[in-house]
């Protein structure tokens, strides 16, 4: 038997679903307007709570997709950062074996190292160019900073190359100042050592290389041009007393870290010396083609100022003629009316006047006598001289007698 409690709450539940259902059925057959507002009222009130914690949620749901998505880029990016250093070699090392290019003058087949399936520690290398390239076996193989190796093998779209850490390998070579000659081969200690992967024989004794010294290919045996760096002596590896010494070999170029290469496809009776110069001779190079920059510059300069001095002088000069009218002389106001000058009248002698005619009864008084213009100074008048005649060049005596 239920108790009244149980009884009390079966009956507000039911008096709470008659109620949810009569506003159900106003809200459904009320107008539109009517429940729009409800709506509204209902939210900004009671379901206010509930509201914002969707908004949070949603936002909560947008962050977490923002953030795996900010982490995958992330991710990204740092995935081609750390490929941007090797990248930056290679276009090193491109540029490099570009420059090389244009300072050969012999043909030569430019080839990439390819992936092997087995490691060989760089004892021989596989290439992308064969026989349809026109490679041949003991064809010498170069990178920007050296000798490579030669081919060993060839064949119709690949070739191996035996580098210098190969067991067999032997290259005549000799100082770059020319003082020594000897042979160079692999070390015995080449599978660790860098610095003596290479070795430098049979310089005689008296011969001495110092450290730093650049070793070069000489020619000799028909299998590599004269002038390849091969590597650069660091010390003496050991001296039989009177006989020989050997010296070490730091090696010009590492083929482990070759990824593109030059065949070259030349007489070995060719001399590259110039296609490899050495750091001094780069470096002379380098500064000597900065000096034909500046001096070019400067002469582009001088150039420019003086066109630029030319031309304000020349706008200088057509200003000053624009403005300034060409002098004329003075001009007399009767020099309109002369249009010749006259010769001078020739003087006469007072004495030389003859009498005028006598004159009519009419003229009572005597004609006055001709005053001189300077009557007007205070001086005493003095008897008139005689003028110079222009005919005979001589004065007359002047006449006294009035």
């Amino acid at each position: 038997m239920t108790s009244a409690s149980e009884r009390s709450y079966t009956r507000r539940d039911t008096v709470m679903f008659l109620v949810c259902l009569g506003l159900s059925v106003v809200g459904l057959f009320s107008p539109a307007n009517w429940g729009l507002g409800v709506a509204d009222a209902l939210r900004e009130t009671v379901l206010a709570p509930l509201v914002w914690l969707q908004a949070r949620a949603e936002e909560g749901r947008t962050s977490r997709v923002r953030l795996r998505t900010v982490t995958a880029e992330r991710d990204s990016a740092a995935y081609v950062a750390q490929g941007i250093p090797s990248l930056l070699a290679e276009n090193e090392h491109l540029r490099q074996l570009l420059a090389l290019s244009h300072r050969l003058s012999t043909p030569y087949v430019a080839a990439e190292v390819l992936h092997q399936a087995q490691a060989t520690d760089s004892r021989t290398l596989l290439l992308s160019a064969g026989s349809i390239q026109g490679i041949a076996p003991f064809d010498p193989v170069v990178a920007p900073e050296g000798l490579i190796g030669v081919v060993l093998s060839v064949a119709r779209r690949t070739s191996v190359v035996m580098t210098w850490a190969h067991p067999e390998f032997r290259v005549s070579a000799f100082t770059v100042t020319g003082n020594a000659s000897g042979v160079v081969a692999p070390s015995a200690s080449a599978i660790t050592s860098v610095d003596g992967a290479l070795e430098f024989r049979g310089v005689p004794y008296r011969d001495s290389v110092p450290p730093g010294t650049l070793v070069l290919s000489s020619g000799l045996g028909g299998v590599y041009p004269k002038g390849i760096p091969v590597g650069t002596v660091t010390g003496v590896m050991r001296e039989q007393e009177g006989w020989e010494r050997v010296y070490r070999l730091r090696a010009a170029a590492n083929p482990g870290a070759a990824a593109h290469v030059l065949i070259l496809v030349t007489p070995p009776n060719a001399d590259l010396a110039r296609a490899f110069p050495s750091d001094s001779e780069v470096l002379a190079m380098r500064r000597d083609s900065i000096a034909k920059v500046r001096r070019a510059d400067s002469l582009a300069w001088a150039a420019e100022l003086a066109r630029v001095a030319r031309a304000d002088s020349v706008a200088a000069v057509r200003k000053d003629t624009a403005t300034r009218k060409p002098a004329r002389p003075p001009v007399r106001p009767d020099s309109a009316r002369v249009s010749a000058p006259k010769p001078p009248a020739p003087t006469t002698r007072p004495d030389s006047v003859r009498p005028a005619a006598p004159k009519p009864a009419t003229e009572s008084k005597p004609a006055a006598p001709t005053t001189r213009t300077d009557t007007a100074r205070p001086k005493p008048a003095k008897p008139p001289s005689a003028a110079p005649n222009p005919l005979t060049g001589r004065s007359a005596p002047a006449d006294t007698t009035r």
